[in-house]
This record gives C-alpha cells, structure tokens and sequence, in this order.
C-alpha cells in the first residue's frame, strides 16, 4: 500500500480533476495494472498477477461504461467495442497464464492513452485560440467621435 502522503496527493488530484483529466488518470491505472499483472506472469507470481489484471479488468469496464454516446453514438460503440475486446483479452490472458496477451492489452492502452492526451491538449489549444479572439476583436474596437468601428 502506498504511503499516506502518496494517498493524500492521489486523493488531491482525483477530486480536483476535470472528467477528461480523470479519464487519462484512468488509463493511467489500467496501464500500470497491466504491467503488474503482466510481471506476474512472467515471475509465476499468480497473486500479483490475478490483483493487477483483475484491477485493470475493473478500471477498463469503467472506461467501457464513461462513455458518452450523445456526442458520436458509432465512435462510441467502436471505442466500447475496444475496450470490451481488451476485457476479453485480459480474462484469457489471466486464464492461459499469458503474459503476451497481457502486453497486447498494454499496446492498446497506451495508444488510447497517447491519443486522449492528444485529444485533451487539442481541446485546451483549440479554446485558448477561442478565448483570444474576443479579445483580439475588443482591443481593435475605436470609439471615435460617437461612432463604433471595428478593424479586421
């Protein structure tokens, strides 16, 4: 178990978090649950293997569940579909005692992980530039002898 100060930052950072930022703290989680239960696996050691993969398992069904079909119902059922197939994964991985099934499942995690970072710094770039065109459109706005112009 982690140290209390390692617990309270977790804590801090969970509950300060933006849904986005919890969905890569997420990822986060079931890669290195991944890796636990993978090295598990390859050390024979079948209790740290069954923990990591059945933490992952449960961190991927939450993943799986979050999400938001209102936004594009098809993406979504794609990207449920992923994350059921590395459920699927994980369960034989953790059946047949293979660690190369397990590091599939990881490959797959990382890029999702890789791709929503990437998502989530585009969103803040792309509202950064939104946030900086009302202002750039106010600092050119002239009052001159009673009248309003605007300059492009």
């Amino acid at each position: 178990m982690p140290p209390e100060s390692a617990m309270s930052y977790l804590r801090s950072q969970v509950m300060s978090a933006t849904p986005a930022e919890l969905r890569l703290l997420l990822l986060d989680g079931a890669i290195r649950f991944a890796h636990q239960g993978r090295q598990g696996l390859i050390d024979k050691n079948y209790e740290q293997s069954f923990e990591g993969i059945s933490q992952c398992r449960a961190i991927v069904t939450e993943l799986a569940v979050g999400v938001n079909r209102q936004v594009d119902p098809d993406l979504c059922d794609r990207v449920t579909s992923l994350f059921m197939f590395m459920f699927g994964e994980l369960t034989e991985a953790s059946m047949q005692k293979d660690p190369e099934r397990v590091q599939g499942v990881i490959e797959l995690l990382e890029f999702e992980r890789e791709t929503w970072k990437l998502a989530m710094d585009r969103v803040k770039q792309d509202k950064k530039q939104a946030e900086s065109v009302p202002a750039k459109a106010a600092s050119s706005v002239e009052h001159s002898a009673g009248s309003l112009s605007v300059q492009a």
